[in-house]
């Protein structure tokens, strides 16, 4: 069977336009209101929050990108993952949900019915259902799922909320975009492609579980745009600037080793070239650590801010890479610091 990432450019979450593109755009049209629409796109945050009365909430997200994986049942999976994920960073448990798929008419058929396959076991994990979508010729694959999910207006989740003093908390590894990118120059050791793979299929679920008891006052989750650019989202919508301890963060094995091989995906060469300004990096960062805050991620981990207390319990009921990485203070030169 045709290994799907060598059909495309470009892999998961690192095939999204550049920031610097998009903001462009969206800076130029006006902003649709509505009394019910409590979350729009002006704070950068991960769905929409609409009010459907009774203090509750309807949460709703899209996402897709071409091949981040060879196997289309991992690739459906990976997919579905990454759009749910928009939905835990809000607060929200998913629902329901549509497919999305870009199709070649040359490719065999199996290989759409795996990605679908992978999707609809992902969804069904995450106790969401699918119930049909839409799909059209195309020279590449893509593939995604718009995604709808619900919460109450008191445990809505945004990028806004971070206080002075909070701490952030992330959930999985970093630099599954750099690996990916390894794996694609068929550089990557079996190990470190199966621990990426795992943490890519891997639902957020449990992350928002976790902190669904607690007193979390803003999150988001850590795709494309990579941990510097999501985290300045969060800064500049709070008010603030996050403090990011560089020695705290955690990193996939051989995601440095292979940043210093150069092997870093486009999609991490357009966040640094938005975020430079933004960042305040000091000097003993070593380069390639750099290029892993910059790495985007497909299907990432949840960032979370809260109080330090409210963060140990959290680390404490969910364990494996959950870390504190960073400190909120008050608003500096720069909305981040390394």
């Amino acid at each position: 069977m045709v290994r799907l990432t060598h059909t495309v450019k470009s892999s998961g979450c690192a095939a999204k336009l550049p920031v610097a593109t998009l903001n462009e755009v969206l800076s130029s049209i006006p902003l649709m209101e509505d009394d019910r629409l409590v979350v729009g796109f002006e704070t950068s945050d991960d769905a929409l929050a609409y009010d459907i009365g009774g203090g509750r909430l309807m949460i709703q997200s899209v996402d897709f990108f071409p091949p981040v994986a060879d196997d289309p049942y991992d690739y459906g999976q990976i997919a579905c993952a990454n759009a749910l994920s928009d939905l835990y960073a809000m607060g929200a448990e998913p629902a329901c949900a549509m497919n999305m798929m870009c199709f070649p008419s040359c490719m065999e058929l199996d290989v759409m019915k795996q990605i679908l396959l992978g999707a609809q076991d992902k969804a069904a994990e995450a106790g969401c259902v699918i119930a049909g979508g839409h799909t059209i010729a195309d020279s590449t694959i893509k593939f995604g799922l718009a995604v709808t999910g619900f919460t109450t207006k008191d445990r809505l989740w945004t990028n806004k909320g971070a206080k002075e003093g909070d701490v952030l908390v992330i959930t999985k590894k970093l630099g599954a975009g750099i690996i990916n990118t390894a794996i694609k120059a068929e550089m990557a050791d079996e190990e470190s492609a199966a621990a990426v793979l795992a943490s890519m299929k891997t639902l957020n679920r449990r992350a928002f579980e976790c902190a669904s008891s607690l007193d979390v006052h803003a999150a988001t989750d850590i795709t494309g745009f990579s941990l510097l650019g999501h985290l300045h989202e969060m800064a500049a919508a709070s008010g603030l600037t996050v403090v990011i301890d560089s020695s705290s963060v955690p990193v996939f094995d051989k995601a440095l080793e292979y940043a210093s091989f150069g092997l870093i995906p486009e999609g991490a060469y357009n966040n640094r070239e938005y975020l430079e300004s933004r960042v305040e990096i000091s000097q003993s960062v070593r380069q390639n650590l750099e290029d892993v805050l910059y790495d985007p991620q497909t299907s990432g981990p949840l960032a979370l801010a809260m109080e330090e207390s409210e963060a140990e319990k959290f680390i404490s009921a969910f364990g494996n890479d959950a870390r504190i990485i960073a400190r909120f203070t008050k608003r500096e030169a720069k909305p981040v610091i390394i």
